[in-house]
């Protein structure tokens, strides 16, 4: 049992329930680069079959905001980048193949490809890197004792290989992606699962994300607190996370200690 404090109040958890992009790694650091990769292959799937580019803006595609250059720089953090599966996007973005003239099945088979190549080139990089103040609370919760999982919209498989190029798995006692699960974000079946596999009561557990589906997810599952972490200019505005209990920009801003409420 620990005391987590925020901004909003105080407290009693046995566990904290982490998303992972965009709340304890850089979401722009990984995906961002997923995705102009994905993108881009996918431009280059279009012009060698002598289609047309993309009908629509690319930014609107899966909530991207780009640069002169065409980097991503920034994201929607309740569009489908963020929030949606993986089988989202694809979905998304084979459709858009389907309007450029292709079958259904050759969209899809491209959009495939695309996805090996951003996959291959992300592996390769190793890209991703830890959110500032996430290592230092992280060693709190480990200090007193707190249960941690990880909650993400990504598959299992590379939400653990991303954390272990970090060196971060051994915080986790959990890693519960949304191949795991019938229903994904904003539905609380992670939540249910995290809890029932580690033997813990929703109603004492955090729930830590940046999208509102986290916190969605979190009062659908009943649990005690629904921490946003807001981009710098979103801070004390709380607009993309109505539900929200408490928002902070850095989880330096939570205090935790041993002292019951």
């Amino acid at each position: 049992m620990a005391q987590l404090t925020t901004a909003g109040g105080r407290y009693e958890v046995d566990a904290i329930l982490f998303d992972k992009d965009g709340t304890l790694i850089d979401f722009i650091y990984t995906w961002g680069k997923w995705s102009e990769q994905m993108l881009g292959e996918f431009g280059n799937q279009l012009e060698a079959r002598g289609l047309p580019a993309m009908h629509a803006d690319i930014a609107s595609l899966w909530g991207t905001q780009h640069d002169k250059d065409g980097a991503i720089i920034d994201y929607d953090r309740n569009g489908p980048l963020a929030m949606g599966t993986l089988d989202d996007l694809v979905a998304v973005l084979a459709w858009q193949g389907y309007l450029a003239g292709m079958s259904w099945a050759e969209a899809k088979l491209a959009v495939q490809q695309c996805r090996q190549h951003a996959d291959d080139q992300l592996n390769e990089a190793r890209a991703a890197k830890a959110l500032p103040g996430v290592i230092p609370f992280l060693e709190r919760c480990r200090e007193i004792g707190l249960t941690l999982a990880v909650v993400t919209a990504d598959e299992t498989s590379a939400a653990v290989r991303q954390l272990e190029w970090l060196g971060l798995t051994d915080y986790f006692a959990e890693c519960i992606g949304t191949d795991q699960v019938e229903r994904g974000k904003p539905f609380p079946d992670m939540v249910k699962l995290a809890c029932s596999r580690l033997s813990l009561d929703p109603a004492r557990v955090a729930v830590i994300g940046d999208t509102n589906g986290d916190m969605k997810m979190a009062k659908l599952a009943e649990a005690a607190v629904a921490i946003g972490i807001a981009a710098k200019a979103d801070e004390g505005r709380g607009a993309k996370l109505p539900d929200a209990d408490a928002i902070i920009v850095s989880m330096s801003e939570l205090a935790l200690s041993n002292e019951p409420c």
